[in-house]
């Protein structure tokens, strides 16, 4: 695919046009886009992994071993979990957040443009970490996506796997938590006047949450990823069986960090839910300070609760009876935000658009993976089920309920003010059931099977357990999921074909309450042709009240794109490359890289640009003619989503640009 992408680029001549325009650009929204794109990627080889999974586990029976070995197996179970968390979930979540937030606060941009390239990069730079070893072989890491301690050691993994793993997230984790500081700071001091922290939109409290929670987390995780290394690099001692390493220190560190992140992935969609269930219950978010007290009591008591992942490690009945406690006491703000939402509903005029059933969807997936929590927070009841199946479905059951479909639901909410238009509403709903149809297929028999006393890990199990057939329905459902997101890539690709009739002409598609949704769709480069003063909670349902007024054009000052951030981060990737490899030459060439670029782009003040008043003003003329032209043109009687195209009319399109380009060939 990137095959194609770069033969396309170099046809249409378009790589310089990529560089200036995008690759070195520091908008928030092109930054949240090329998000989106690697997160996408990145999905589909994370569901490719699963794939291979659920094959194998389907396959390995009784005298057959599958068609991978152990190790091979335990690599794609490693990738697999670390894509799907880091290189996935955190995408989409940064991807919103780089769109909608400046937006949301009516700021032009972030507080430092320069710091979101920057952490932007660095993501991709453990991207390319992670898939390295295609390129220039050894293995990846085979210890689990947490690389559990001993385990991670040089003692039993001796290869470049681990190393790997290290710096892919080292890598990415320090983007991640200059990102987070750069959005805290956003929030906290970029918001348009009249914006108190009370009249906050939900999502950006939920992001601000998010953040928080990631500023104190991945301090932990770059840490301990440095002690792993040291003692696989250094031979030091910190989490090795010998010479007083303590591998319990590894759990208790590698948990500080790795129970919050699941938090810091859900925070934003619970915020995402209540600015859908607001807007397609055309009513206001019932109980705002009770919301946002549920999302900071999540995020606080989140923090205290990473012992319940190891209650079988030999802790005392008193430590674990406390973090069993405390892990109860998290369903109580989460329970407050779900009453949140029935109130939000009763009585409402409720839109069942697919924003709308992906949330209807959330609630019911995360409700199953919300109770088994609960119970997985017993002690006694954790020692019966710990590293079994049923624990790998509760998990997957609130990621994806709770984390996917709420990206799902955030994606369709805002595409509009992505792209201009809004997605197919179609085909959106096709792949929602295959989505819930799939989970149910895949995960249901894995909580049966964690009764029964599977494991997870598990590459190869005795026949006369009865375990084979509800692997295979696992996998059934793995492939139904499968052709879940095959149908959100044909609804994408459906909705561009007919982009001219699913254009939002207006800014507001949706009726809705908050900034964002008082500009031009996409947003234009300046976000805002005036800053708008906010008076009310819903800024933007209060302006559409009283009157829109009209602008004050003046001149904007804009941050000028840099590939500073480029040039950090493969600097900051050979650097890893060389620890991986123990090429010490690349290591030096690349910290050295990493200092001279950072102290040249400290004293470069040519950073900003102006745009005139009257180019925005000549802009907003352009876009608003434009707009009327369009409607003038299409024909309004079939805007609706019911004349979306279908299926079969997705085929027909295609079939026939195939073969007219077969003949075009002939």
């Amino acid at each position: 695919m990137m095959l194609l992408i770069a033969g396309y680029l170099t046809y249409k001549k378009r790589w310089k046009w990529l560089w200036k325009e995008w690759l070195t650009s520091v908008d928030p929204k092109k930054i949240g886009i090329m998000y989106f794109i690697v997160g996408g990627f990145m999905l589909l080889r994370g569901i490719l992994d699963a794939l291979m999974i659920w094959l194998q586990q389907s396959l390995a029976a009784g005298a057959s071993h599958g068609y991978l070995s152990s190790e091979h197996f335990q690599e794609i179970f490693t990738a697999h979990g670390n894509i799907m968390v880091f290189f996935v979930a955190m995408a989409f979540i940064f991807g919103l957040i780089n769109y909608i937030v400046p937006l949301q606060i009516g700021a032009r941009d972030l507080a430092s443009p320069f710091m979101n390239t920057l952490g932007f990069w660095l993501f991709v730079g453990g991207v390319v970490m992670v898939n390295m070893f295609f390129l220039f072989g050894g293995q990846y890491a085979a210890t689990g996506w947490l690389a559990v301690a001993p385990l991670s050691g040089k003692e039993f993994s001796p290869g470049v796997g681990v190393d790997y793993w290290i710096w892919s997230l080292q890598i990415s984790g320090i983007g991640t938590t200059l990102g987070a500081i750069n959005f805290i700071m956003t929030i906290l001091k970029m918001r348009v006047k009249g914006m108190t922290l009370w009249k906050m939109p939900a999502f950006t409290w939920g992001s601000l949450c998010s953040m928080l929670m990631a500023a104190t987390i991945f301090p932990i995780l770059t840490m301990t990823l440095f002690l792993v290394f040291f003692d696989r690099y250094l031979g030091t001692h910190f989490f090795t069986t010998t010479a007083g390493g303590n591998a319990m220190l590894y759990s208790n560190l590698i948990w500080m960090w790795g129970h919050p992140e699941v938090y810091v992935l859900i925070l934003p969609a619970y915020a995402i839910f209540s600015e859908i269930v607001a807007v397609f219950s055309r009513k206001p978010v019932a109980n705002y300070k009770s919301n946002v007290f549920g999302l900071i009591g999540v995020a606080s008591l989140s923090l205290v609760v990473w012992l319940h992942h190891f209650f079988t490690m030999g802790s005392s009945a008193d430590v674990n009876a406390f973090f069993g406690i405390m892990t109860v006491f998290v369903a109580i703000p989460t329970t407050v935000l779900v009453f949140n939402w029935i109130a939000t509903m009763y009585k409402g005029r409720i839109r069942l658009d697919t924003p709308m059933l992906w949330f209807l969807g959330f609630a019911g997936v995360f409700a199953i993976g919300g109770i088994t929590g609960v119970l997985l927070a017993v002690p006694s009841i954790d020692f019966q089920l710990h590293n079994s199946l049923f624990l790998v479905a509760h998990f997957h059951s609130t990621v994806i309920g709770g984390v996917v479909f709420g990206v799902f639901a955030g994606i369709s909410y805002w595409f509009p003010k992505f792209t201009g238009f809004r997605l197919n509403e179609r085909l959106g709903r096709y792949a929602f059931w295959l989505w819930i149809v799939g989970y149910f297929m895949s995960f249901v028999p894995m909580f049966i099977l964690g009764l029964m006393g599977a494991s997870r890990r598990l590459d190869h199990y005795d026949a006369s357990t009865g375990w084979q057939p509800f692997f295979i329905v696992s996998l059934i459902g793995g492939i139904v999921i499968t052709a879940g997101v095959t149908m959100q890539v044909v609804q994408i690709i459906a909705s561009f074909i007919e982009k001219k009739r699913l254009m939002d002409t207006t800014g507001d598609p949706w009726d809705a309450r908050t900034l964002e949704w008082s500009v031009a769709s996409p947003a234009p480069a300046y976000n805002f042709a005036a800053l708008p003063d906010v008076s009310e909670r819903d800024g933007f349902w209060a302006m559409k009240q009283t009157g829109l007024q009209k602008p004050t054009y003046e001149d904007i000052h804009m941050p000028k794109n840099t590939a500073s951030g480029i040039y950090l981060s493969i600097y900051a990737f050979l650097t890893g490359f060389g620890f991986v490899w123990d090429i010490k030459w690349l290591i030096i060439v690349g910290i050295v890289g990493m200092i001279y670029t950072f102290i040249t782009r400290t004293f470069d003040e040519d950073s900003e640009y102006k745009i005139a008043a009257s180019d925005v003003e000549k802009s907003e003329q352009e876009h608003f003619v434009k707009m009327q032209e369009v409607e003038k043109s299409r024909d309004q009687s079939k805007i609706g989503p019911e004349y979306d195209m279908g299926l079969s009319d997705f085929i027909k399109i295609v079939w026939k640009w195939l073969l007219g380009l077969a003949r075009h060939k002939k």
